[in-house]
């Protein structure tokens, strides 16, 4: 008998995080971390990884019309000049525009996620991209270095936190700063002390990114340090320190 061909995995949207709006006004796509080389199927515990940050978002845009969306990818991993991951999130970000209409996207990864945003954050519907503790690859002066340009006219937070053992940050801050020669919307908050998966600082990091989904997808005053952060020239506001606090700070 003659032996059925594997099929193949297409990317696909996760079901909303928390209640859905009749009217959808603005779509965060939430890009799980990945492997640097895998063809194996995603991991489960990636995509949950980032569902808590996910239904924080949704609760916080709900009265706007947010939709907030886990993407699924093909593969687990990058898979070099394939870049699987960020093929993928194009295709997310087309798709939000096919459900949703002519909406603005934000995407928002974690790890090898964070490299897929950054690269992906040139589609037309991306306004705004949040990278938090992104993967990226080590300088090396025989390949070029990763593209910064789709970036201009958007949006872009970097958090990372300064023990991060996983994704070294010190690549995170000098993509920042390529970026921010061709974009001044951009700007990066480090969590001091903190590693990959930024625990001790967790709730200071989904207010961050509350705020700045807030203030890019529907205009919202973003909060006085992201205001800074935005405004200062390199190396400071590339540099800013996330403050303990910082969502407490926030709440009247």
């Amino acid at each position: 008998m003659a032996q059925q061909a594997t099929p193949v995995r297409q990317a696909r949207l996760g079901r909303t995080l928390g209640p859905r709006e009749t009217a959808v006004s603005g779509v965060v796509l939430l890009l799980p971390g990945g492997d640097e080389v895998s063809a194996r199927k995603p991991s489960p515990l990636a995509a949950a990884s980032v569902r808590a940050l996910g239904r924080r978002l949704a609760r916080t845009g709900r009265d706007e019309g947010l939709a907030t969306h886990v993407v699924h990818y093909r593969r687990r991993g990058w898979n070099g000049a394939e870049a699987h991951l960020a093929r993928d999130a194009d295709w997310a970000a087309a798709e939000a525009v096919r459900r949703y209409g002519d909406v603005p996207v934000c995407l928002v990864g974690v790890g090898m996620g964070g490299r897929a945003a950054l690269r992906a954050g040139g589609h037309e519907a991306v306004n705004s991209v949040l990278a938090i503790a992104p993967w990226l690859p080590d300088e090396d002066m025989a390949a070029p270095p990763e593209p910064v340009k789709q970036l201009a006219g958007r949006q872009v937070l970097i958090v990372h936190g300064t023990n991060d053992e996983r994704c070294d940050p010190e690549l995170s801050f000098r993509l920042a700063a390529r970026a921010k020669k061709a974009n001044r919307d951009v700007c990066r908050f480090e969590v001091h002390s903190d590693g990959h998966g930024l625990r001790h600082y967790r709730d200071e990091v989904a207010s961050l990114a509350a705020d700045f989904v807030m203030g890019a997808l529907f205009g919202r005053s973003f909060s006085r340090p992201v205001e800074d952060a935005l405004a200062a020239p390199p190396p400071l506001g590339l540099r800013m320190p996330l403050a303990v606090g910082f969502g407490k700070s926030l709440r009247r």
